[in-house]
């Protein structure tokens, strides 16, 4: 009796533990969409050019992640909405409603067509340097993948493949931040002591743009609803959110870290310069590491694109079947083809990626503005809206993302102008 006691306490605890795992799923979509080359390169850059000092900021964006997609999920859990459902519902007021419509779609569709071809390149830089296959071969061909994945209609496929780019990723770069053996005196000291050193405004503005996200705030209140639909799995959401974005934080960390111990003062270009300094350490596993985790990096944020938008235009314009619909497809498959040809034509993208940038300049803070005045919306959220502390620290992060706008269409105009 007391043997088979014990046995039901042990299923009971493996069941439990399982359970925890099987949280996670959206979440992780969201951390495979922001952990891209962009990031990967100027979480490289950054290490390269102040070693730890500005690691606080992967710290202060995670949170203000987190914070923001924990509000975007339960939207989509407690009303049953998806964000652009909310956003076209918000206003009673037709000019505010049409605006608020149509600079979402404007500047969400232009930012992911633009940079889905450095997505795919970055992807192909990956295996480029494994095999000397010319990225223009490559990019194309792993567009094809992902379109054939996005025309599958199948949500539950596309989250596992993320899955698995996010572990391909926490492998790879935790195991060369390992390797790397940095001085973690002076890692804690970077993460939990801001400091902004000489030069590095751009900087720190960049690794916090790559991480808040405007389309990932659309893509998270659709995918939860994949998986939860009542109340009771708030918990389970929230742990996922924490859980996965966490470890996306890690992740650019780890990069950051890697860089700071092994190249600073070095100026580089892209993140594969790493494998050198990791040689001595690894030997000729050094350039497999790296190029396995830009190939994960490139494929699951050029996957998210794609998919980001398409979700955004469906639940924007109302369109209610999902990823099956026609409609979501033919997105998908406009922005994946502006991707391939992109990359296969090796047209370089920057005057369309300063237009884009100057839109989502404009669009996070309008979009966390916009979020918040949902969140206090008793008609979707009842009882579940905003409570003071989630206000406070919404309100913080609005600020920043405001800040982080104006600099960043600042920067745009300079670019073009000066």
């Amino acid at each position: 009796m007391t043997v088979n006691m014990e046995q039901t306490k042990e299923q009971t605890k493996k069941k439990s533990l399982a359970d925890k795992l099987k949280v996670i799923g959206p979440g992780a979509i969201i951390t495979a969409s922001f952990i891209g080359p962009g990031t990967v390169t100027t979480a490289t850059k950054a290490g390269a050019s102040y070693g730890y000092a500005i690691l606080w900021t992967v710290v202060f964006s995670i949170i203000a992640t987190i914070v923001l997609q924990e509000m975007s999920a339960r939207l989509g859990i407690i009303s049953r909405k998806t964000l652009g459902d909310a956003v076209r519902e918000q206003f009673d007021n037709k000019i505010l409603r049409f605006g608020s419509v149509w600079l979402v779609l404007m500047a969400i569709s232009v930012g992911c067509a633009a940079y889905i071809a450095g997505d795919l390149i970055g992807t192909s830089l990956g295996i480029h340097t494994l095999t000397n296959i010319p990225t223009n071969v490559l990019g194309p061909m792993f567009g094809v993948v992902i379109l054939l994945l996005g025309l599958s209609g199948s949500y539950k496929l596309i989250e596992k493949v993320m899955i698995g780019l996010v572990i391909v990723m926490s492998a790879t770069f935790f195991t060369t931040a390992i390797v790397a053996k940095p001085d973690l005196g002076a890692v804690f000291s970077g993460a939990f002591i801001p400091s902004v050193p000489s030069g590095s405004i751009l900087t720190v503005i960049a690794l916090i743009g790559t991480t808040i996200v405007p389309y990932n705030l659309f893509l998270h209140s659709s995918s939860v609803q994949e998986r939860w639909n009542k109340p009771e799995h708030l918990k389970e959401s929230r742990w996922d959110i924490i859980i996965s974005i966490g470890i996306g934080g890690l992740i650019t960390a780890a990069i950051l870290i890697t860089a700071g111990t092994l190249i600073h003062g070095v100026e580089v270009s892209s993140a594969a310069e790493m494998s050198l300094q990791l040689e001595p350490l690894l030997g000729d596993w050094a350039k497999v590491f790296i190029s396995i985790g830009l190939f994960a990096a490139g494929f699951s944020s050029a996957l998210a694109s794609p998919l980001g938008a398409a979700v955004t235009v469906s639940n924007v314009l109302g369109w209610k079947d999902g990823m099956k619909d026609k409609r979501f497809k033919i997105v998908f498959t406009i922005i994946i083809v502006i991707g391939i040809l992109f990359s296969a034509l090796k047209i370089n993208p920057m005057s369309v990626l300063l237009f884009a940038q100057a839109l989502n300049g404009i669009l996070l803070p309008v979009i966390t503005i916009m979020l918040l005045l949902i969140m206090n919306n008793k008609k979707f959220l009842g009882e579940h809206k905003n409570g003071p502390l989630a206000n406070i620290l919404g309100v913080i992060v609005t600020i920043i993302c405001t800040f982080l706008g104006l600099y960043s269409l600042m920067d745009v105009f300079s670019s073009i102008f000066g």
